[in-house]
Formats: structure tokens, C-alpha cells, sequence
């Protein structure tokens, strides 16, 4: 099988907002969304833009330390999970990531990489550093 991936350069915050309407246009409702990359690389600004394209008003902010954050929208449930400080994904099950995927229109995990084993079909942007710019790959 051959995976697609797609580059999208990260100049400005327009950028990141073009980014986040490609993606809710191809991410079905119970969409889990995986985003990799390095602190202060934008993955939190890219799920405020999701949100913001959902016509959520709610206010996002990273959930480092409450790991977990609802935000309501007209399309559906938004839920944001940082999983930076768990040990593995058997975590996320506890905390109900499946009854998340089942009732959110969108579910985003940052540092998630490790959910693969379980959903090969979720989607990751995985955003980097590039001379002046951030380039986020998206498979």
C-alpha cells in the first residue's frame, strides 16, 4: 500500500487556518486526528484553528496538565487530549478515549503516535521546523 503525504507550508497563522480547513474537509465525523511534533511547534494553534472552524466559541488552550478538554460546538463534541505525560496508550483507554472517538465529532491527540497500533485509519500531521518556516507532513 502506498502512503500519501502531503507537505504544507506553515508561514503564517493563515497558513495554519487554510491547514485546519483541509483537514475538517477530509475528516469524517469520530475523525481521530494524532499530531507529532516538537514543544512550540504549533500543534495547539492548529487545534484552536479545527475549533474555530467548527464554529466553536469555546477558548483553547493546550491540556498539558488536565490531559483532557471538551469543547462544544454546533458540529459536535471537540475533545483535545495531550498525552505527552503518559506512559502508554493503555492510559488513554482508561481515561475513555474510545467512548471519546464514538461521541466527538473530532478527537485530537498531541504526542499520540502510539495510538497507530490501535487506529491505523486516524490521521496524523506531524509539524517540523524548517529554516524559516514550520512544514507540516500530512499522512
Amino acid at each position: 500500500m502506498i502512503q500519501l503525504i502531503i507537505l504544507f507550508k506553515l508561514q503564517s497563522l493563515k497558513d495554519t487556518q487554510n491547514l485546519a480547513k483541509l483537514l475538517l474537509s477530509q475528516l469524517p465525523k469520530h475523525s481521530l486526528l494524532i499530531l507529532k511534533g516538537e514543544l512550540g511547534a504549533g500543534k495547539t494553534t492548529l487545534v484552536q484553528f479545527l475549533t474555530k472552524e467548527l464554529n466553536s466559541e469555546a477558548i483553547v488552550t493546550s491540556p498539558s496538565y488536565t490531559l483532557i478538554h471538551e469543547y462544544p460546538s454546533p458540529e459536535g463534541l471537540i475533545v483535545h487530549i495531550d498525552a505527552y505525560r503518559l506512559a502508554s496508550p493503555d492510559e488513554l483507554f482508561e481515561l475513555g478515549l474510545e467512548d471519546y472517538l464514538e461521541r466527538a465529532r473530532l478527537t485530537v491527540v498531541e504526542w499520540g503516535e502510539d495510538l497507530f497500533e490501535y487506529f491505523p485509519e486516524a490521521s496524523l500531521v506531524e509539524i517540523v521546523f524548517d529554516n524559516d518556516c514550520r512544514i507540516a507532513n500530512i499522512k
